[in-house]
């Protein structure tokens, strides 16, 4: 196929650049229908930087201790390898809200805290195991990643951030081969959408940078399950970094000292971590499931984003953050009739630098506890879950703006349905 140049000459379009085109406007447009549906609009959601672990109810009441049980459609996003465990056609659909408060207390004494908002972060899982097959497929389409803050414009850190969104979204099919009775392997791809909005102040009071894009990327992930022994399972999943290149437009309103208000087209990429979890589960009993985690985030490939061509130049960020960990305990107790109830905790290690640290991503050392129950029938199944997160105080001295005392209390409501063919 040829195309004509800025030259109005033709010019040859190979058919693999045309493919990847093409499939980027799809994940482009599947990515903008969700959002405008509003069915992922996970602006408010933050956890562990800005990555969000909480993708079922079942496992979030578990202290998402889930790699080596994976024994439901979510398995998707905890161990694709675990979907051989299910038979036949499964859906499932959850919904992970969550409460974002933030409270900042300056040097001097003065205190502010973030806008108060609920938000819903829901996930979707359909998996499929041919009968007597050693083949099962899933597709998995959840938001590994969210973020929403905004601050009061008085503050006193408006240079660093006011406010900041970042929508992910990830479609992820899967296939799953169980190796043996004992063995189960599986990898898939990931087509991800994003939008990314920033804006803070410049010099005074009044004027402001504002940058808002979007843009896609592909990844893959894979996972394992092995369970040698009745009592004994081992699981690990593997997620693959991305990098978001945001195409879009950057704002700025001047009020003096050389600022000027103008728009231009500009663009920014932003690194995605590549993730990693592991555990074991230890079942004494058909009434019993108890599980210990390690999950692993590689942060330490976020150094310092740029924007480009804005009405400032090139404007740097700087996060520069570090590799950090999850460590999940959690227990599940059977009862008749397939009910069951579940608890669980995870220490959730900050990925900011103090050097570095910005408002628009608070993050901290979290501690969060969980609870839930549910039911699992031979159609349909449901889990209701409930966490509690916080803190230590974090203090910040790093001679910018940003210094002062940073507080968190939150929680969530996790609720998630499923049925059977």
């Amino acid at each position: 196929m040829n195309q004509i140049n800025q030259h109005g000459e033709q010019a040859s379009v190979k058919p693999g650049t045309r493919a990847r085109s093409a499939a980027l406007m799809t994940i482009r447009f599947i990515g903008v229908l969700l959002l405008a549906l509003g069915t992922f609009h996970p602006n408010r959601a933050q956890a562990l930087g800005f990555r969000i672990p909480n993708q079922d109810a079942e496992a979030i009441a578990r202290g998402n201790a889930f790699a080596a049980t994976a024994d439901n459609p979510s398995a998707i996003y905890y161990n694709p390898a675990g979907i051989t465990q299910l038979e036949g056609a499964n859906a499932q659909f959850g919904v992970h809200a969550l409460s974002i408060n933030s409270f900042y207390e300056s040097p001097s004494g003065s205190s502010s805290r973030t806008r108060f908002g609920v938000a819903p972060v829901p996930e979707f899982y359909y998996t499929y195991s041919p009968k007597n097959q050693p083949i099962a497929f899933g597709l998995g389409i959840f938001a590994p990643y969210g973020l929403a803050v905004k601050w009061p414009e008085d503050t006193g850190f408006r240079t660093k951030a006011i406010d900041g969104s970042l929508t992910y979204v990830t479609i992820n099919p899967v296939v799953a081969w169980r190796v043996c009775d004992h063995l189960s392997v599986a990898a898939g791809p990931t087509f991800n959408y994003s939008q990314v909005s920033l804006r803070q102040g410049i010099v005074t009071p009044g004027d402001e940078f504002r940058f808002k894009g979007d843009g896609t990327a592909f990844g893959f992930t894979c996972g394992v399950l092995w369970q040698p022994l009745e009592k004994w399972s081992f699981g690990a999943k593997y997620h693959s970094s991305t990098s978001v290149n945001y195409e879009g437009s950057a704002h700025t309103v001047g009020t003096g000292f050389g600022v000027p208000t103008a728009t231009t087209d500009s663009s920014g990429k932003l690194p995605f971590a590549q993730f990693a979890s592991g555990g074991v589960s230890y079942r004494p009993n058909t009434n019993w499931n108890i599980e210990a985690d390690i999950d692993w985030t590689d942060w330490g490939s976020l150094d310092t984003v740029t924007f480009n061509n804005t009405p400032l130049g090139n404007v740097p960020f700087p996060l520069n953050w570090k590799t950090s960990y999850l460590l999940e305990l959690g227990a599940t107790r059977y009862l008749d009739n397939g009910y069951f109830v579940s608890a669980g905790y995870f220490f959730s290690q900050n990925s900011t630098t103090e050097r570095d640290f910005n408002p628009v991503v608070p993050d901290t050392d979290l501690h969060v506890g969980s609870v839930g129950f549910g039911h699992k029938g031979l159609r349909w199944g449901w889990t209701v879950a409930a966490q509690i997160i916080t803190g230590p105080e974090r203090t910040i001295n790093n001679g910018t703006v940003a210094s002062g005392e940073y507080h968190w209390l939150n929680g969530s409501l996790d609720f998630s349905v499923r049925y059977h063919f």
